[in-house]
């Protein structure tokens, strides 16, 4: 583990959660924050103390996908930082800090930020807690993995496309290399293609989401996601994980 004190910080904290997800994606556009989510929210909805994460510091989206504006965001300090309450949602952001203006991290930069947001959100009584990341591996992300490896499990999200399916690959050549045994994988967009190259790659296959044409019916607001049509499918992934 690092020697950094923070990552004991980190450990401490998640420590204390039963389950804690770590939501990856090989390349952008599958729609891995929607599917953080949607899962976190869903989740939550279930009367579980669930937890949300946003690490993507450069394009922070997760907020959008809840329908709040930055300025509506708000932490209190109780032994760390307490995350803004939605329901049984507990949810941390760096946008409530940026207020949406461009945020340019590089190298040791961005490793400092997300060793500093692990060690100080205080989840006390979380049972859950999906952390949504930005889209490929970074260093920053491997080492995190490796470092709070057998305390967090990785959900890969893909569609069905052969180019994301080349890269997922990769992806858990890389995940295999640190170390991690179990790597859950769901697939969006789809209708099931995957669970045969799931099961050649030995990934534990949670479901399917189908693809939406107009998923706007389902993000920006806490109604929406509460009728989303596509509901079922994230309520149907959460009892696999």
């Amino acid at each position: 583990m690092s020697s950094d004190p923070r990552f004991h910080g980190a450990v401490k904290r998640l420590k204390q959660i039963p389950k804690v997800y770590m939501v990856l994606s090989s390349k952008g556009g599958v729609g891995k924050s929607i599917v953080s989510t949607l899962l976190s929210y869903y989740s939550s909805l279930k009367n579980t103390p669930t937890g949300l994460l946003d690490l993507d510091f450069t394009n922070p989206s997760t907020h959008i996908i809840l329908g709040f504006r930055p300025e509506e965001l708000s932490y209190r300090e109780e032994k760390g930082l307490e995350p803004f309450k939605i329901g049984k949602l507990s949810y941390f952001s760096i946008i409530s800090f940026t207020k949406d203006n461009p945020l340019v991290l590089k190298g040791e930069e961005v490793r400092n930020v997300m060793r500093e947001v692990l060690s100080i959100v205080n989840w006390v009584g979380v049972q859950k807690l999906f952390i949504d990341t930005p889209p490929g591996l970074s260093d920053e992300q491997l080492e995190a993995i490796y470092n709070l490896k057998g305390l967090v499990k990785p959900i890969v999200v893909s569609t069905p496309h052969k180019l994301s399916i080349q890269s997922v690959s990769r992806l858990v050549r890389i995940l295999r290399d640190a170390g991690v045994d179990e790597i859950i994988l769901v697939e969006n967009m789809g209708s099931g293609e995957l669970k045969t190259f799931a099961d050649s790659e030995g990934l534990k296959y949670a479901g399917y989401i189908p693809f939406v044409e107009n998923i706007e019916e389902c993000i920006g607001s806490i109604s929406k996601l509460e009728n989303c049509r596509i509901r079922e499918y994230f309520e149907a992934i959460l009892t696999k994980i």
